[in-house]
């Protein structure tokens, strides 16, 4: 009689759970550690969405890697196998070129430029190219200002980054900048990079602060230039089909909770910043706060914007330039 009050029990819960379950489970992946602003924001989104849709559409985050690199996690977004990704813009640079232009070095003259930018009609354009490709753009959140950390000797000026060996993102762009300051540059996935600098793969690399810390690049890196040499935001996109099966209301949902999520994001980048750099200060790093950026600016940036509209037209430099 108990075993069978027990089953019971068992049956009724299970139903009970049936009935509440969400319509909707969505898989979101990143490349970075849980302690990261990244995972925070994707944890909102998560909160906010299932709040806002009652508990039918729920979002499972997985980070780290746990769903493949950054490459494998944009494809299998693509694929359908995966169905929310946040990545670095400069990794969606295959599929669409100018979202290369949201990464440039020294394309955004502050937070705020980048914030009108990437959140008003010509970051929502970008977002838009990914359509045809199988993704469906919902926000950019914030990876933060990329800072130049290395093994060798402090960095002041241009002439101390010479020779060094860098990892790079795939930002052709990252790359060719890099090569003007005499870097040596190669990409490589996040994944793969703290064994690489151990191992004396790699000099140098250059990550927000944030990154670096949550990384734990720290512990195989000894100086820090906070260079603020490029903004770097994320692109948070989901597969078009699955988001287009959604109805519409939480469509809108979907979208409003991705942007609402970039906004807590870099308030929470902002109040920690003072602290990762204390902290990356205590972990043994030495760090230089302040550098002159206009000796590393007037090496690359003319260059780079030749480059760009080149391959891909004036228009969207100049419409970043126009923004207030």
């Amino acid at each position: 009689m108990k075993l069978s009050r027990i089953l019971l029990a068992c049956l009724v819960a299970a139903v009970g759970s049936s009935a509440y379950a969400a319509k909707f489970n969505l898989k979101m992946g990143h490349a970075v550690n849980p302690t990261d602003g990244q995972h925070a924001a994707a944890l909102k989104l998560a909160e906010l969405v299932k709040q806002r849709t009652n508990g039918d559409v729920e979002i499972t985050v997985f980070p780290a890697n746990q769903l493949g690199n950054d490459a494998a996690m944009i494809n299998g977004t693509r694929g359908g196998t995966i169905d929310i990704v946040s990545s670095g813009a400069s990794n969606f640079n295959g599929i669409v070129p100018n979202t290369a232009a949201m990464e440039l070095p020294f394309v955004f003259r502050s937070a705020q430029h980048a914030y009108n930018v990437l959140d008003g009609a010509v970051g929502t354009s970008v977002l838009n190219e990914l359509t045809p490709h199988g993704l469906k753009g919902l926000a950019y959140w914030e990876n933060g200002w990329r800072a130049f950390t290395n093994n060798k000797r402090p960095v002041n000026k241009p002439e101390d980054l010479k020779g060094l060996k860098i990892r790079s993102t795939p930002n052709p762009y990252h790359i060719q900048a890099f090569r003007l300051l005499g870097m040596n540059p190669s990409p490589m996935p996040i994944a793969e990079l703290y064994t690489a600098l151990e191992t004396g793969t790699f000099d140098a690399q250059e990550h927000p602060i944030n990154v670096t810390w949550s990384s734990k690049f720290y512990e195989v890196q000894k100086h820090l230039t906070v260079s603020n040499h490029v903004y770097s935001p994320l692109v948070v996109a989901m597969n078009k089909a699955k988001f287009d099966s959604l109805p519409a209301n939480y469509q809108k949902v979907m979208v409003d909770a991705a942007r609402e999520a970039a906004t807590f994001q870099r308030n929470l980048n902002a109040s920690n910043a003072g602290k990762v750099v204390a902290d990356l200060k205590k972990s043994g790093m030495q760090v230089i706060e302040k550098v002159d950026m206009a000796p590393f600016q007037k090496i690359v940036s003319a260059e780079i914007a030749k480059t760009f509209g080149e391959k891909n037209g004036p228009a969207l430099l100049k419409a970043i330039e126009d923004t207030k």
